[in-house]
């Protein structure tokens, strides 16, 4: 189980820009040394095909409503890429244990991609664009500088990426809390107003 530190944040990662993850560690593994980087993830092809699917996405992910639909698109691919890379991270172990690696990496990636898609569509009730750019760059800058320490550093890089899911699972209850209290006060001013859309008449 040596390799869980390193495949829960993976995970996390991966649930938040699966192809970052991926280049990260494929960069890292290839010209920095990072000896528990999988070979297979240091290739031309692998990092090449990362390379331009993160581009794609880092220009998707900036885009309200846009950033939503591809979300819903990589609801699957996330998830699936999380436990593939923490597959590979379990190297030699029995298959139980490389079993028990991946679920662990594919559970903890599907969670941080739904708190990120919840987030984003908060985020996209106020369509401006600033803040979906702020949120998304705040994304890529996490990734690249927790899965930089991750490959070095794996207990530490588990703190922070656990750290930062629990925040990330704070935020989404308190966004849509605020939301549906938002919407609540809207509709009763609406009734207040009687509004025909409400189902009230005016005086």
């Amino acid at each position: 189980m040596e390799a869980l530190p390193l495949a829960f944040t993976s995970g996390w990662a991966s649930g938040i820009n699966a192809y970052a993850c991926v280049l990260i560690l494929g960069l890292l593994g290839r010209f920095a040394g990072a000896d528990d980087v999988p070979t297979a993830l240091t290739g031309n092809g692998v990092l090449i095909a990362a390379g331009v699917l993160f581009l794609f996405e880092f220009v998707a992910d900036k885009i309200p409503y846009v950033d939503s639909a591809w979300d819903a698109i990589s609801t699957v691919i996330r998830p699936t890429v999380g436990a593939i890379v923490a597959a590979l991270l379990s190297g030699e172990a029995s298959t139980l244990e490389q079993a028990a690696v991946a679920t662990a990496g594919g559970l903890v990636a599907l969670l941080s991609h739904a708190v990120k898609s919840s987030l984003r569509l908060a985020i996209n009730t106020s369509p401006e664009p600033v803040t979906n750019i702020a949120a998304s760059s705040g994304e890529d800058i996490a990734v690249v500088g927790v899965m930089s320490l991750a490959a070095f550093h794996p207990e530490a890089a588990l703190v922070i990426a656990g750290v930062l899911l629990v925040l990330g699972l704070i935020g989404v209850y308190v966004a849509f809390r605020f939301i549906k209290r938002g919407y609540a006060r809207f509709k009763a001013w609406r009734e207040k107003r009687g509004d025909p859309a409400t189902g009230s008449s005016a005086v």
